[in-house]
């Protein structure tokens, strides 16, 4: 099974049970990394520039519009189940970056696939400091329990999307959430007993 292949049959599976009304999965989006301005002038010159995503968990906010909330990065593992090189947590850690520079309410995780029973790797904790979650499945098709995991996560990250928004955009609103701390919690753990 190729990549593409993998990240279709695990957006079916999402897909198969909604988010809610106004969210998709969508796979293979163009999503803005860069803004720039070419040229000022009564009008300026904007250029902007993409990255394809593999899956995307989008939010329609109006006629026509919408909104990334959630990007998910997959990499698929060799015979033996392993992956990712260091290599791809570099470049998908600073992709990651990039995207949160446009869309600074946007969640950014990594699943791997056909990893057998290997853990994560360390390499991806050391480099993919942008990313907001991460989750391997053992092989393609996930169980259950894996699924059921995944889909826990993605909501908790639709959730916190939201809430990021809210917290940078709707700071001079006088009916705002009055917020006085903020906690990033580490949750580590297994899918499947090993």
């Amino acid at each position: 099974m190729t990549e593409r292949e993998w990240v279709s049959l695990i957006a079916e599976l999402l897909s198969a049970e909604p988010f809610g009304e106004y969210f998709e999965v969508k796979t293979g989006l163009n999503l803005c990394y860069a803004h720039e301005i070419n040229s000022y002038g009564d009008v300026p010159d904007l250029r902007k520039q993409e990255f394809e995503t593999d899956l995307t968990i989008v939010e329609t906010v109006g006629p026509g519009q919408w909104k990334p909330r959630v990007v998910v990065e997959a990499k698929i593992g060799n015979s033996e189940g392993r992956m990712p090189m260091t290599h791809d947590a570099i470049i998908y850690s600073h992709k990651a970056a990039s995207h949160k520079a446009v869309h600074p309410y946007l969640r950014y995780g990594i699943m791997l696939g056909h990893r057998k029973h290997n853990s994560l790797p360390g390499r991806l904790y050391r480099h993919g400091t942008q990313f907001d979650f991460m989750i391997s499945f053992a092989e393609f098709q996930p169980t259950t329990q894996e699924l059921r995991t995944f889909r826990g996560i993605l909501s908790d990250e639709l959730q916190a999307s939201r809430t990021l928004e809210s917290m940078l955009y709707d700071t001079r609103r006088r009916d705002r959430d009055h917020h006085t701390v903020l906690h990033r919690k580490l949750i580590v753990g297994a899918t499947e007993p090993v």
